[in-house]
């Protein structure tokens, strides 16, 4: 019986034992089919990470050219340092090269080259080709470079606004680099190669190559040697009138093209100040572009097209000035205290006479006015390839009242950009077509195919060719019949000066000033159009003759050289400008001083309403052109 019974529990034992063994068999094999079925492609590409590796292959960025062809950005080859900590047999000698080499931390360098959490720690992006060569020379274990790509600029400080700039990894920021990034920017290619545990590829374990392809190349309107033909005359405008900023454009009368346009100050491109944000922002700025401000005088022409356009009235129409006018019961003064007297229409151009334009303006009415604001463009964003244009400032035409028609005709009351007016200009004086005005002049793929060429894009006819040539023989006059502010001898230079009060909290701000100059070549079809602006002079002179047409008068020269253009009249270009010895005018009766410089054959501009002179520039004892323009304050 006994036997008998061990037998049965033996039995029973086995049983037990088959039944737990085929229970952890079904678990298992539930587990299979869940890790098979549902986690499969989760492990496999958790193994893949561990045992390959995404090499990442750079796209060179594309090329930015000028109109001659002349590179204005490259790029070319860097690299990045990386380490793996877990070949680095002696860490501090590792860490102590790599620091004093590459100008970083010690103590930061060392945390990455003993730190073991990561297959590889990127040290340093960007570094240039000998500095690289040291690296690879050293030969240290556990220290691999990338090839990579750095933003180079030929010109420096040329062009800062207009081009921009990129980051570390090669992002536009700014300008043509930040509107034009994501053709620029190429694509980024890929190569996958296996790795053993510490990340390290294996050779011969190319997997799949993917090629970069490079950034498209575009070719501006620019003409770089123009540029720098501006920017050369903007620095001197910085240290000799002590200003804020100086701005300028040249822009191409019968088509929109952007010949030059720059803002100073600015800085070299290849040295961006990225530690001192409010200033980099600032100087990076396109105030051509993206700053509104009171046009004053230069305003003048636009209202002038307007009155010509309407037939308001005729060159030989006459006007009088008495030094003001009142409108709504409102004093304007005209910038002469004591006045201009009964003048032609004219005349009242070449004197910038505000009595006279408010005449126009109160003439033309607020419907008319506003609508030549719309037909040249003003209050609208012209729609240049550059990103934070402002549409400009126009006050709500059923608040505006009869003195702001009346400030407006003289270029108060109303705030454009740099680039709106000259654009405006453009259209009063090349027959009276606004043109878009444009930087791009094509764009190229990688293979050299022209993908985009700009073409020229007319908007609207805002005035007729009748009264854009009037205007321009008005305009020549201006400059070289009144002989105030002729520039090139032998050259016919249209232009208007500018000179406007500046605001802040809603008040003047006193002794603040925008001073300004549009000049037209040739004046009586004019090719080229420059607009020169200067923020806040601080020499104590502010008027636009004095101020900014001497260097308009540089900047043309410059062109005309750089271009060959010949005089229009080569017997006033070879003659020689008389000189006379500034007067000492100080404490001396208005009625004295005036009487004095009429005598020398010497164009004046006064400054203040009062009879006695306190204040003349150029010094006494100065030698001076009679061609050019003096100042004398009054008080």
């Amino acid at each position: 019986m006994l036997k008998k019974f061990n037998l049965h529990s033996q039995q029973k034992r086995i049983l037990a034992l088959i039944l737990l063994v085929s229970f952890i068999f079904c678990v298992l094999l539930i587990r299979l089919g869940v890790v098979q079925l549902i986690n499969g492609k989760w492990l496999q590409s958790k193994a893949a990470d561990q045992w390959t590796r995404d090499l990442p292959l750079k796209a060179e960025r594309g090329k930015i050219y000028d109109i001659t062809g002349s590179s204005l950005a490259v790029s070319y080859t860097t690299y990045n340092v990386y380490t793996r900590a877990r070949e680095i047999d002696h860490p501090e000698e590792t860490a102590t090269f790599l620091s004093s080499t590459l100008g970083l931390n010690y103590t930061s360098v060392y945390n990455k080259v003993t730190n073991r959490n990561a297959s590889e720690y990127l040290i340093k992006m960007q570094v240039e080709e000998e500095i690289a060569k040291e690296i690879i020379d050293k030969n240290l274990p556990g220290v691999y470079l990338s090839q990579n790509t750095k933003r180079y600029y030929p010109y420096g400080d040329l062009l800062t606004q207009i081009l921009g700039f990129t980051t570390i990894d090669n992002v536009g920021q700014a300008g043509i680099e930040l509107y034009y990034n994501d053709i620029l920017k190429g694509t980024d290619g890929k190569s996958l190669v296996q790795a053993d545990i510490t990340g390290e590829e294996l050779e011969n374990t190319l997997s799949y190559y993917i090629p970069s392809i490079p950034g498209y190349d575009i070719t501006l309107t620019v003409d770089a040697k123009i540029q720098l033909i501006v920017e050369q005359a903007l620095n001197k405008v910085m240290v000799e009138q002590q200003a804020k900023s100086a701005t300028a454009i040249v822009m191409k009368a019968n088509t929109g093209e952007i010949v030059a346009m720059s803002t100073k100050p600015s800085f070299d491109l290849n040295d961006v100040p990225r530690d001192d944000p409010s200033t980099l922002l600032e100087n990076v700025k396109n105030k051509a572009v993206v700053d509104v401000y009171e046009p004053g005088s230069t305003f003048k022409i636009l209202t002038m097209a307007a009155t010509l356009e309407e037939s308001k009235a005729n060159e030989n129409s006459r006007f009088y000035c008495g030094g003001s006018t009142t409108v709504d019961g409102q004093r304007i003064k005209c910038w002469r205290s004591i006045g201009h007297g009964s003048q032609t229409l004219s005349e009242g151009l070449a004197n910038s006479c505000n009595c006279v334009f408010v005449d126009l303006a109160l003439r033309l009415g607020l419907d008319t006015f506003y609508n030549y604001f719309s037909s040249f463009g003003l209050g609208q964003k012209t729609g240049i390839e550059i990103s934070g244009e402002s549409s400009g400032i126009i006050m709500n035409k059923s608040t505006a009242k009869r003195v702001d028609l009346a400030r407006m005709g003289f270029g108060q009351a109303i705030a454009v950009t740099p680039l709106q007016l000259i654009t405006a200009v453009c259209a009063a004086v090349n027959g009276g077509t606004l043109y878009k005005p444009y930087l791009i002049d094509k764009i190229v793929s990688p293979d050299g195919v022209t993908v985009e060429e700009s073409a020229v894009t007319p908007v609207r006819q805002v005035v007729s060719k009748q009264t854009s040539a009037t205007l321009n023989a008005m305009l020549e006059g201006v400059v070289s019949k009144t002989g105030k502010y002729t520039f090139v001898p032998g050259y016919e230079i249209g232009g208007k000066t500018g000179t406007s009060q500046k605001y802040e909290n809603g008040t003047i701000a006193r002794g603040k000033y925008v001073s300004s100059f549009i000049g037209t070549y040739p004046a009586s079809n004019p090719e080229y159009v420059l607009l020169l602006m200067v923020d806040e002079p601080g020499t104590g002179a502010y008027y636009g003759s004095v101020v900014a047409s001497p260097y308009a008068k540089e900047i043309f020269s410059g062109m005309f050289e750089y271009l060959n253009i010949k005089p229009d009249d080569p017997a006033l270009a070879s003659a020689e400008v008389a000189t006379v010895t500034m007067p000492d005018l100080i404490n001396k009766t208005l009625t004295e001083a005036v009487t004095t410089l009429v005598s020398l054959g010497l164009s004046y501009e006064i400054d203040g309403e009062g009879l006695t002179i306190t204040n003349q520039l150029p010094p006494a004892g100065t030698k001076v052109k009679v061609t050019d323009t003096v100042v004398i304050c009054a008080e």
